[in-house]
């Protein structure tokens, strides 16, 4: 555009085109232009009110392209009369132009107190320049309407096209970031979100080299590898370990317009293992500063908790292939071995320490003795209020590899069943016990608790009877034990042990000043068991009372997002939204509890009767041998066969009685379970 042809054809009172910011386009008359600014003011009238702005030049010849396209005009032809126009003989200094400078023109601009509008046209025949009035025949030849774009389109152009390079470049990083990760993954954005965080995070993990602390309560925290299944269906780790007692959750989420993040919750704990500690490792943090205990005259715990197929039969028991478990890898055997070391050594070899060995289940609430081809055990309290377990054999050992041959022989006979989660799942908890005995008497006493896997009651509810049995038993005892070791740690005065049979067999762990504890939360690693981990961990958190955030790391939760992080108005998927729902689950939950309870009660009592009944069996056998006999006494037959139907029959209506409220537990525990498996379905 030839700027100094604008110029020449631009004066104050000139009809343009205008465009304004809502795209409207309107005529407005130039009140002034700038020749500094390349710019002119326009004005308009507009609802009663005279409004005004500036626009540039080249806007002005954007929409108002008949400004430069205006063919010359012919002095005779064009010039309006002789009085209007005035001739100016001053010759005008040439400027920069395509157009050849004219030798002569006229005035170009009006001065500042000369009130009639003027336009300057240079006309080339003539070589001179002329000042025209801006009539109203000229306002319409310079009126043509014509769309324009103006600096607001512009600017939306411009916007419009940073957002599709910014459009390119994500889709270029996506695509690049595909070509790193196997999108065949179902998860692999969650994959490459956790494989950027953990290249944040600066690792120390635990080592043999560092220091064993003691506590009296230990929990600590293992982290399994994933197994031949989960690699099969490609699930990611979503567990990182950074440092020696602190451990990151890594949990999957989604908000509301299905964007995916991460939730990182940290955990503090006495020590975290991750996927490469041994079992030796784990032994020697845990349970091994628990055996100098018990040659001290205390009583020591270990116990191993987590979810079905998350180690804990491996760590505790031994490595397993297929079904053999190679027991001398096991913290029962270290444990044993470390035993027997110590009971050799001088300032213990005078105390006339004998070692035993005990080996029970707890399944359903029963206690069955592994070691005695599973014979079923009673638990009573004596006079003292010291708990007995009635049956249960111990055994003398003389050295590790007995001990071995006791564990063997009783991993076979624990009852295991199948889960979600494991073919061969432990359902019962395994109590393996080292005492030591000083001429009779206990001096010393370690308990090795593999305990059930635990799991989510609404999982089991949709299970048949016995599973969910299994698993309200399983839940209980659970919860039991962890109100004790909390009483133990806080010095309570009253501890809850008659809540289980787990916690009742364990009594005496839980009481007394040197009593020590050990837990070792087992973890699965994968993305499918996410729920059931952080379950594991909130239960291990709690039996310590630890903030998880306030361990030496101070991580907080953090996000990250598929996509940049914007400030919008979309959140996470709260569990807030569901909190009737869950309401009424929980409620639907104690329904089943209460069913479950009232189960085995009824069972009991039933058990009981039974008993009675049986224990009458005799007497119906000696009248049968009385009436045999050829001179016995009619009356003393019918006396004692009246005697004894009438306590047989007070026998089978109380036996009659009780199985009528059994039927009627078992109901209301189907009910409950089916209305738990109703909630849990996803809407």
């Amino acid at each position: 555009m030839d700027s100094s042809l604008l110029q020449a054809r631009l004066f104050p009172g000139l009809a343009i085109k205008i465009q304004r910011s809502n795209g409207l386009i309107h005529s407005a008359n130039i009140r002034t232009v700038n020749l500094e600014k390349s710019c002119v003011s326009v004005e308009w009238t507009e609802g009663g009110a005279t409004k005004g702005k500036e626009i540039d030049f080249d806007d002005v010849a954007a929409i108002n392209p008949e400004l430069l396209q205006l063919l010359p005009l012919h002095p005779k032809d064009n010039l309006p009369l002789q009085e209007n126009v005035t001739v100016q003989k001053q010759k005008r200094r040439a400027v920069s132009s395509k157009i050849p400078a004219p030798k002569e023109g006229l005035r170009g601009r009006s001065t500042r107190m000369s009130t009639v509008p003027e336009v300057r046209i240079t006309t080339q025949e003539n070589d001179m320049e002329v000042e025209l009035p801006a009539s109203a025949n000229s306002r319409k030849q310079f009126s043509v309407p014509i769309r324009r774009k103006s600096c607001i389109v512009k600017e939306m152009e411009k916007m419009k096209n940073k957002r599709e390079e910014k459009r390119a470049q994500n889709s270029e990083m996506r695509i690049k970031r595909a070509q790193e990760y196997d999108n065949s993954f179902p998860n692999w954005e969650f994959s490459r979100m956790i494989k950027e965080f953990r290249a944040t995070l600066e690792c120390h993990p635990l080592t043999v080299t560092d220091p064993i602390e003691e506590h009296r309560i230990c929990v600590c925290v293992r982290k399994r590898p994933l197994n031949k299944q989960e690699l099969a269906k490609k699930e990611i780790d979503v567990i990182s370990v950074p440092s020696k007692c602190v451990l990151l959750v890594h949990e999957p989420k989604l908000k509301v317009d299905l964007t995916k993040y991460l939730e990182n919750q940290a955990f503090c704990f006495d020590f975290a293992f991750d996927e490469t500690a041994s079992n030796e490792v784990v032994y020697r943090f845990t349970a091994r500063p628990l055996v100098q205990t018990i040659f001290e005259g205390g009583k020591a715990t270990c116990f191993a908790y987590g979810q079905t197929g998350s180690g804990k039969t491996h760590t505790m028991g031994g490595d397993l292939c297929g079904k053999a478990q190679n027991a001398s890898k096991g913290i029962y055997a270290m444990a044993s071995r470390d035993v027997f070391l110590l009971k050799n050594q001088p300032r213990y070899r005078n105390l006339g320490l004998e070692v035993y060995v005990t080996f029970f289940e707890i399944y359903n609430g029963k206690l069955f003795d592994l070691l005695n081809k599973k014979a079923k055990l009673r638990v009573l309290e004596d006079g003292k209020q010291q708990v007995q377990v009635v049956g249960l054999q111990e055994h003398v050992v003389s050295c590790a590899d007995d001990v071995i041959k006791m564990i063997d022989i009783g991993s076979a006979c624990r009852t295991s069943g199948q889960t979600f989660a494991n073919s061969s799942s432990s359902r019962s908890h395994a109590c393996f016990q080292i005492l030591l005995r000083a001429k009779g008497r206990v001096h010393g006493k370690f308990s090795l608790v593999d305990l059930a896997g635990n799991e989510r009651g609404a999982d089991t509810s949709s299970a048949d009877r016995q599973t969910r049995m299994e698993g309200a038993e399983i839940n209980k005892s659970l919860l039991a034990l962890k109100e004790c070791i909390r009483a133990l740690g806080q010095n309570k005065a009253h501890t809850p042990f008659r809540e289980s049979k787990l916690t009742q067999v364990l009594r005496d762990s839980f009481i007394g000043e040197n009593s020590r504890t050990c837990m070792i939360a087992m973890i699965s690693p994968g993305i499918s068991s996410c729920e059931y981990t952080l379950n594991t961990l909130r239960y291990a958190d709690r039996v310590k009372e630890l903030s998880p955030h306030s361990g030496p790391s101070g991580e907080q939760p953090t996000q990250m997002e598929t996509e940049e992080m914007e400030a919008s108005s979309n959140g996470a998927l709260s569990a807030g939204n569901f909190s009737k729902e869950e309401e009424e689950l929980s409620s639907q939950m104690s329904s089943f509890n209460e069913a479950m309870t009232q189960i085995r009660e009824l069972e009991e009592r039933a058990m009981e009767e039974l008993k009675e009944i049986i224990q009458e069996g005799p007497g119906w056998l000696e009248l049968c041998e009385m009436a045999e006999q050829p001179d016995y006494d009619l009356e003393t037959f019918v006396n004692k066969a009246e005697c004894a139907l009438a306590q047989q029959a007070k026998h089978f209506s109380a036996l009659q009685d009780v199985l009528k409220a059994l039927r009627l537990a078992m109901q209301l525990e189907e009910q409950a379970s089916k209305q738990i498996s109703i909630k849990k379905r996803p809407h």
